[in-house]
C-alpha cells in the first residue's frame, strides 16, 4: 500500500541509507516517485521530465488515475489512466495551459464514472466524434436544402461529367442554361435565354412535378423541340443530383419524368432527309463553293464516311494514317473505331492546312476545331434547293450503300453502329482490308452519281473534270 511520507523524513532516511548501500536509496526513491500527491499550481509548474527519459508522471492524490505526464520538452498534458475490462488505458485529457486542474479533475471523475457504469471512455468519445460529424453533415444538408438553387447544381453536374462528353453535348447543355442577352459573334442580334434558363434560379428541392408541368407548357408553345431536349438533358441531371452524395436527400424523384410533364412534350417525329442519288450532283456543287476549305472537306467527308458529326469533327491529324490508308474517329459504342481512309477523303484531308492538332481545324474556335459547320452546310444546302442535315448526311451513307449491294454488316461497322445479332456480335470479325473494298467501292459510286470526276493515280492524287478534263 502507498503511503505519503513528509519531505524532511524522506531527506533523513534518504541520509541515513546512503550509509547502508545504494539499493535502499532506489527504492526509497521509488516510492517516493510513485507518491500520489495533491496537485496544485506551484507543484505543476516546478514538475519537470528528465532528459534522459521520454516522460514523467506526476500523479493526482484525488481523483485517482489523474496525472501530469511531462516530457524533456517541457510540455505538460494532463491524462487519465484506469483500467477497462482488465487492461490499461490511458486517455489524454488536455495542455495544463487550456486545461485547469479543476476542469481535469471532473474530467478524470467523469470517464471513472463511464467505466464504472460498464462504458469504455475511448468508445464513448469516438461516438462523439461520429455525432458531431453527423451532426455537421446534416447542418450542410439542411444548408443545401435552404440555398442551393438549379443553376449552382447544374454548373456542380456538368464540372463533374463534362470529361465524358463530346463538344456538341457540352454546349447544348450551355445553351439550355443561358441566361441570353449576350452579343453573338456573327449577328447583331442578342443570345435569347436557354429552355431551361427560367429554372436556374429556383431552389432545387422546389423542383416539383407541379413546376415542371408548368415550365413544360410555357417552353412548348414557343419552341416544342427545344423543350423535348431541354427536358431530357434536365430529367438526366435529376438522376445525378438523386445519386449525389450532398444532393440525394434534396432530389428523391425525378419531377422531369412525371406523365403531366411529357404529356405537354412533343414526341419527336422521325427524320427521314437524306439524299437521293438524282440530288448528288447539285449537292457535292454546292458544298464545294463554301468559302472555308475545312468546312467544305468536312461535309463531304460526313457523307463519304456516314460518321457521326462529332466524331469527324474533333479527328486529329494523329488519327490520319496517309501510309496505311486509316482513320481512327471517336466511337460513342466503343469508344473509337477504325475505318478504311478511301481515295477521296484522303484527298480533301491532304489539302486541308495543318494550322493546329485538329484535321477540320478553325482559327477562330476556342477548341481550335470546327464547331457550327452547320450554317454553312444549310446555306450551300439552300441554294442547292435542298433540305438535308448534317445528321441526314450520315443517313444518306446508309441508304445509298443499297444501290451497290454492300453488306448491311459491313456498312454499319463503318459506320459504327453496334453488332446486331449473335452472328455479328461473335464470330464476324472483318479485317480493314474487307471494308477497304466496300468502302472504295460506294466512295467511287457516289462521285459517279454527282458527276464528281476523280481518278487516284499512284504518284498522287488529282481531281478530273466531269467530261474527263484534268483540272
Amino acid at each position: 500500500m502507498l503511503i505519503s511520507i513528509p519531505a524532511y523524513t524522506v531527506f533523513v532516511v534518504t541520509n541515513w541509507l546512503q550509509l547502508f548501500g545504494g539499493d535502499a536509496v532506489a527504492k526509497v526513491k521509488e516510492i517516493i516517485k510513485a507518491e500520489k500527491v495533491k496537485l496544485t499550481a506551484g507543484r505543476i509548474a516546478g514538475f519537470e521530465c528528465p532528459r534522459e527519459k521520454p516522460q514523467t508522471f506526476l500523479w493526482s492524490n484525488d481523483p485517482l488515475g489523474l496525472a501530469v505526464r511531462a516530457y524533456p520538452s517541457g510540455a505538460k498534458a494532463f491524462i487519465f489512466q484506469a483500467k477497462v475490462k482488465g487492461q490499461t488505458m490511458r486517455l489524454t485529457i488536455g495542455d495544463v495551459k487550456a486545461w485547469g486542474i479543476a476542469k481535469a479533475e471532473a474530467e478524470a471523475r467523469r470517464l471513472q464514472i463511464l467505466i464504472d457504469n460498464g462504458e469504455d471512455p475511448r468508445q464513448v468519445i469516438a461516438d462523439a466524434i461520429v455525432a458531431k460529424e453527423v451532426k455537421a453533415a446534416a447542418l450542410v444538408m439542411q444548408e443545401a436544402r435552404e440555398t442551393v438553387t438549379v443553376g449552382t447544381a447544374w454548373g456542380e453536374y456538368i464540372k463533374a461529367t463534362k470529361s465524358a462528353w463530346g463538344t456538341l453535348h457540352l454546349r447544348d447543355h450551355e445553351k439550355a442554361m443561358q441566361a441570353g442577352g449576350e452579343k453573338r459573334t456573327r449577328s447583331k442580334k442578342l443570345t435569347a435565354p436557354g429552355a431551361l434558363a427560367s429554372l436556374a434560379t429556383i431552389r432545387l428541392v422546389d423542383i416539383t412535378p407541379e413546376l415542371m408541368t408548368e415550365w413544360a407548357k410555357v417552353e412548348s408553345a414557343k419552341r416544342p423541340a427545344r423543350t423535348r431536349n431541354a427536358r431530357t438533358l434536365f430529367s438526366t441531371f435529376l438522376n445525378w443530383c438523386a445519386a449525389h452524395p450532398t444532393y440525394k436527400a434534396i432530389v428523391t424523384s425525378n419531377a422531369a419524368q412525371s406523365k403531366d410533364v411529357r404529356k405537354h412534350i412533343s414526341k419527336a417525329k422521325p427524320k427521314n432527309d437524306a439524299l437521293q442519288r438524282e440530288q448528288l450532283p447539285a449537292w457535292f456543287a454546292a458544298v464545294k463553293q463554301i468559302g472555308n476549305p475545312a468546312i467544305s472537306a468536312y461535309v463531304q467527308a460526313m457523307l463519304l464516311t456516314g460518321a457521326r458529326p462529332n466524331e469527324l469533327i474533333t479527328v486529329r491529324w494523329a488519327d490520319v494514317d496517309l501510309q496505311w490508308n486509316s482513320l481512327t474517329i471517336k466511337d460513342k459504342v466503343e469508344g473509337m473505331r477504325v475505318i478504311p481512309l478511301t481515295p477521296y477523303v484522303a484527298h480533301l484531308i491532304a489539302a486541308l492546312p495543318r494550322r493546329n492538332e485538329w484535321v477540320f481545324s478553325s482559327l477562330t474556335s476556342a477548341s481550335g476545331h470546327l464547331v457550327e459547320p452547320r450554317i454553312a452546310h444549310d446555306k450551300a444546302c439552300a441554294v442547292a434547293g435542298l433540305n438535308v442535315t448534317l445528321h441526314g448526311l450520315r443517313r444518306s451513307f446508309a441508304s445509298l450503300c443499297e444501290w451497290i449491294e454492300m453488306p448491311a454488316g459491313i456498312g454499319a461497322q463503318i459506320q459504327g453502329h453496334k453488332p446486331q445479332g449473335v452472328r455479328e456480335q461473335h464470330y464476324i470479325r472483318r479485317p480493314l482490308d474487307l471494308l477497304r473494298m466496300w468502302h472504295v467501292k460506294i466512295e467511287a459510286w457516289i462521285l459517279e452519281q454527282a458527276e464528281v470526276g476523280f481518278v487516284p493515280i499512284q504518284a498522287g492524287l488529282r481531281m478530273v473534270a466531269s467530261k474527263g478534263k484534268a483540272i
